[in-house]
C-alpha cells in the first residue's frame, strides 16, 4: 500500500507579495519533497493557503486607508499566481477568510472550550489614548528585552526569534501613532498550554529524527516552563469568538492559522466531489503529517499547534517539522519595510523559474542562515545549469542530429565505461532518494549535479567524434548511453527543476509524461533504438553580466 503523506507549508500572510525568503525557507523544500514522493507513488496531499487574519493585515489596511478585505483579496491572488509560476504545485491553495474556515475554526475553539482547556481571564492590556483603542500585539513596538534590538513586535522579536508578550517590551509605543500606551483592563480567553507540557515532552522525546534546531528550540521552552497563552484579540478583522459574552473579540491569528491546514483539506475534498475524503488523511493514524516552516514558526508548529491538536483529540499529530533557517540577501537580513528584498513576481517577469529554484536547492538554509547574491545566482545558472546539464544535452543531441538522423542510435556491446554510467544512475537514484527522505535538499541537489557531471566526463572521455571516424558502432553505443542518461536525468530533475525536466523530456520525444514514471524504475528507463528525438532547444540560457548588474542596482536603489 502506498505511503500516505499530508504535507503542509506555512500559510503566508496576505499583507504583501512573496519574496524569495519565503520560497527558500518553506515552499521550495516542500515542493521538492512532494514531487519526489509523487514519483515514488506515495499518496500525497499538499496543502497551503493565505493567512488572511491578524494584525499585519489591518496595519497594512490602515496605512493604505482601505479595508482589510481589499488587502487580502489583492495579495491572495498575487501570491497564488506567484506560487503557480515558480512551480510550487499545491493540491489546494485556500484562504482563511472563507466562511468554511471560520466555521471549522469556531468549532475547533468550542471543542477545546467545552473540554475545559480554554479559560476566561481579566487582563491588563495596552491601550492607546491617542488612537482610542486596545492595541493587539503587533500594534506595539519597542526594544526586545533579550537581544535589545529596536522595533521588536509585541508578539515576537524578528531579530532573535523569541516569542514575546507586549508587556515585556522596553519603551513600548503604538505602531500607528507612535505614542506611549497605558494599561487598561479587558478580558481574553486563554488556552491552557501549561497542562500539556508533560505530554509534549513525552511525545517529542520519540522524535529522534527531528532536526536539531527544532529539538533544541523546544527544549529551551520546556526548561523555562510552558504558560497559558491568549487565543483571542481585540481587533475588528478576524474570526468572531463564538461565545455570547465575547462581543468584539476575534480568535488570535496563531490559533486559527494552523487550523487552515484542516480547512484547506476540507475545501480540497469538496472540490474533488468527495467531501469526506479529507478524513482519510487527518483522522488516519497511518498518515505522515509533515509541516514545512521557517525557524520563526517552530514554537507554533512544534509546541502550540500539537498541544491544541492533543486537546481536540480527533486529529493526527505532526510526524516531521523540517524547519529551515533564514535567507539573507547580499549579506543583509531581508527587510520588506525597507524594500531590501527580491520579490518573486518581479523576478519571474524577467527570469525563468528553475534557476531560482536551483539556487535555493543548492544553497538551502537547512542548518544555518544562507545568503542569496545575484552574482552567485548568475554563477550557478551559467557554470552549473548551463555548463553542466545544458552542455551535456546540447552536445549529445546535436551530434545525434548531425550523424544519426536525430534518432536514438542502436548500440553495440557495452564496455566497462558504458556500464559504469548505468551503475552511477542506479546509485544516484538511491542517494538522492535517501537525502530527500531526510529532508536534505542541498545534498540531494548536489547528487543530481554530480550525475550530470559524470555524464559530461563520460562523453568527453569516450569521444564519440573520434569513434565516428573508425568505429561507427562504438560511436552509436556512446551516444545511446548518453541519451539513456539524459532520460534518467529528465525524471530525476522533476523535483528540483520541473520546468526544465519537462522541456528535456519533450526534447527527447519520450512517450507520456516523465511525471508518470516511478522513482525506483528510473534505472531501467530506456528509449528504444531508432526512437525519433524531438526538437532540440537551449535548456538553460546564460545570463549576462549587465543583466545581473541591473538587478544589483535595483536592489540598492
Amino acid at each position: 500500500m502506498a505511503e500516505k503523506i499530508l504535507v503542509t507549508a506555512a500559510l503566508p500572510y496576505a499583507n504583501g507579495p512573496l519574496h524569495i525568503g519565503h520560497l527558500a525557507g518553506a515552499y521550495i523544500p516542500a515542493d521538492v519533497y512532494v514531487r519526489y514522493q509523487r514519483l515514488k507513488g506515495s499518496d500525497v496531499l499538499f496543502i497551503c493557503g493565505s493567512d488572511e487574519h491578524g494584525v499585519p493585515i489591518t496595519i497594512r489596511a490602515d496605512r493604505e486607508n482601505v479595508t482589510p478585505k481589499e488587502i487580502v483579496d489583492r495579495y491572495h491572488s498575487l501570491m497564488k499566481r506567484s506560487f503557480e509560476r515558480i512551480g510550487v504545485a499545491f493540491d489546494n491553495y485556500s484562504r482563511t477568510s472563507l466562511p468554511l474556515h471560520h466555521k471549522i475554526s469556531q468549532d475547533f475553539f468550542l471543542n477545546l472550550y467545552r473540554k475545559g482547556y480554554v479559560s476566561e481571564q481579566s487582563v491588563q492590556q495596552y491601550y492607546c489614548p491617542t488612537c482610542k483603542r486596545f492595541l493587539p500585539d503587533r500594534y506595539i513596538e519597542g526594544e526586545c528585552p533579550l537581544c535589545h534590538k529596536q522595533e521588536a513586535r509585541g508578539d515576537q522579536c524578528e531579530s532573535c526569534g523569541r516569542w514575546l508578550e507586549p508587556d515585556q517590551l522596553i519603551t513600548p509605543k503604538c505602531k500607528i501613532c507612535g505614542s506611549a500606551p497605558d494599561f487598561r483592563t479587558t478580558k481574553h480567553w486563554y488556552f491552557k498550554l501549561s497542562e500539556f507540557q508533560k505530554r509534549l515532552e513525552d511525545w517529542q522525546s520519540s522524535k529522534t529524527d527531528w532536526k536539531n534546531n527544532v529539538r533544541e528550540f523546544c527544549s529551551g521552552w520546556f526548561q523555562e516552563g510552558l504558560t497559558d497563552r491568549p487565543i483571542t484579540r481585540d481587533i475588528d478583522w478576524g474570526i468572531p469568538v463564538p461565545l455570547p459574552d465575547a462581543e468584539g473579540k476575534v480568535l488570535y491569528v496563531w490559533f486559527d492559522a494552523p487550523i487552515g491546514y484542516i480547512s484547506s483539506s476540507v475545501e480540497w475534498a469538496q472540490n474533488q466531489g468527495k467531501p469526506e475524503r479529507w478524513r482519510d488523511y487527518w483522522l488516519d493514524p497511518k498518515t505522515k503529517l509533515v509541516h514545512f516552516i521557517g525557524k520563526d514558526n517552530i514554537v507554533f508548529h512544534a509546541i502550540v499547534w500539537p498541544a491544541t491538536l492533543m486537546a481536540h483529540g480527533d486529529f493526527i499529530l505532526p510526524a516531521q517539522i523540517p524547519a529551515n533557517e533564514f535567507l539573507n540577501i547580499e549579506g543583509r537580513k531581508i527587510s520588506t519595510s525597507r524594500n531590501w528584498a527580491v520579490w518573486v513576481d518581479e523576478y519571474l517577469d524577467e527570469f525563468p523559474p528553475d534557476p531560482l529554484r536551483y539556487c535555493f536547492e543548492a544553497n538551502a538554509p537547512e542548518s544555518k542562515d544562507a545568503d542569496f547574491t545575484w552574482k552567485d545566482f548568475q554563477t550557478r545558472n551559467n557554470s552549473e545549469l548551463a555548463d553542466v546539464i545544458g552542455n551535456l544535452v546540447n552536445r549529445c543531441l546535436s551530434f545525434v542530429e548531425k550523424h544519426f538522423e536525430a534518432k536514438v542510435p542502436s548500440p553495440g556491446e557495452l564496455c566497462d565505461a558504458d556500464r559504469a554510467v548505468f551503475t552511477a544512475i542506479a546509485e544516484s537514484i538511491n542517494r538522492i532518494g535517501s537525502a530527500l527522505e531526510d529532508f536534505q535538499v542541498r545534498r540531494a541537489t548536489a547528487e543530481l549535479m554530480d550525475l550530470a557531471r559524470l555524464g559530461n566526463k563520460y562523453f568527453n572521455d569516450a569521444a564519440p567524434w573520434t569513434a565516428l571516424k573508425s568505429d561507427r558502432t562504438r560511436c552509436a553505443t556512446i551516444l545511446n548511453t548518453a541519451i539513456q542518461l539524459q532520460a534518467a536525468l529528465a525524471v530525476l530533475m522533476e523535483p528540483f527543476l520541473p520546468f526544465s525536466a519537462e522541456k528535456l523530456w519533450r526534447m527527447l520525444n519520450a512517450p507520456g509524461s516523465h511525471r508518470n514514471r516511478r522513482w525506483h524504475d528510473i534505472s531501467g528507463l530506456r528509449l528504444p533504438d531508432h526512437h525519433p528525438l524531438g526538437k532540440r532547444e537551449i535548456l538553460f540560457s546564460k545570463i549576462e553580466d549587465a543583466v545581473i548588474e541591473a538587478q544589483i542596482a535595483k536592489l540598492h536603489a
